[in-house]
């Protein structure tokens, strides 16, 4: 088991390191050029800057077994298929029970982008939202380590 970080724009890189260090598991950090991402207790690959780079690059060393952190719902759904444990920055795991709805809405939102319509942003990230990313990670650790 490794754990795999999608670090660009990611607020929770240093808490899944942590963990990653906590529990004795090799951490890796994809992040492309435009991004300085430098964890003292984990690898760090850079890729070239580009449409889906990390992703790419992410998804070709992921394995069985291994925890994929990633808001990028593509990506969530190809670490699925590879029988990898996506979960996302606010502590959701992604399944084969809920990816196909969140991909569904991804696709209906960049519908409406394309057609000139506006999406609400992202709310400013809590105190609270780290705490549950980092309970549901550390969930998500040991029942991997246990079974």
């Amino acid at each position: 088991m490794q754990i795999l970080i999608d670090a660009d724009a990611c607020p929770v890189t240093s808490i899944a390191v942590k963990l990653a260090e906590k529990y004795h598991i090799k951490c890796i950090v994809f992040c492309d050029t435009s991004h300085q991402i430098a964890e003292s207790t984990a690898e760090t690959v850079v890729v070239s800057k580009g449409a889906d780079s990390v992703d790419f690059a992410l998804v070709n060393r992921a394995q069985k077994g291994d925890i994929v952190v990633t808001q990028d719902y593509g990506l969530a759904a190809m670490c699925l298929s590879k029988q990898a444990s996506p979960i996302r920055q606010d502590g959701l795991l992604y399944t084969s029970d809920n990816i196909e709805g969140l991909l569904h809405s991804r696709y209906t939102a960049g519908k409406i982008r394309r057609s000139g319509g506006r999406m609400k942003g992202p709310k400013k990230r809590t105190a609270q939202e780290d705490a549950k990313f980092a309970q549901s990670l550390e969930k998500l650790i040991l029942f991997l380590k246990n079974n």
